[in-house]
């Protein structure tokens, strides 16, 4: 997992993501470091707070583990939750319906940062 300090607001470069894997840093939000999910499809990048809506419990199994279900969606190892992988909404489990926390991120130069940091 990488930390990103403030007033930094590169998260991590793109090589660095596996294209369709998942990635976790940290980095300062509004004051608070908060662990991000990065998602690599090709040359755009999604980052969501590591946080599962269903119970507040980090989506990964172990410190920057993360499951992907045989549908491509990405799987809270703690009660099973689906997000489908372009909005981050939860399309099975306990909290169908309900969405990960969206964090804006672009890429740039060959580096992923936060949006408007």
């Amino acid at each position: 997992m990488s930390s990103v300090s403030s007033p930094e607001t590169e998260l991590t470069k793109l090589n660095d993501l596996p294209d369709g894997g998942f990635h976790a840093v940290t980095a300062t939000l509004q004051g608070d470091a908060e662990t991000l999910v990065l998602y690599r499809d090709g040359a755009q990048v999604r980052a969501w707070l590591n946080v599962c809506p269903h119970a507040g419990r980090a989506l990964d199994w172990a410190p920057g583990q993360f499951l992907k279900s045989r549908e491509g969606h990405l799987v809270c190892a703690v009660h099973g939750a689906s997000f489908e992988l372009e909005g981050g909404i939860c399309v099975a489990g306990p909290c169908k319906g309900d969405s990960l926390r969206a964090v804006p991120v672009e890429v740039r130069d060959g580096r992923v940062l936060l949006a408007g940091a």
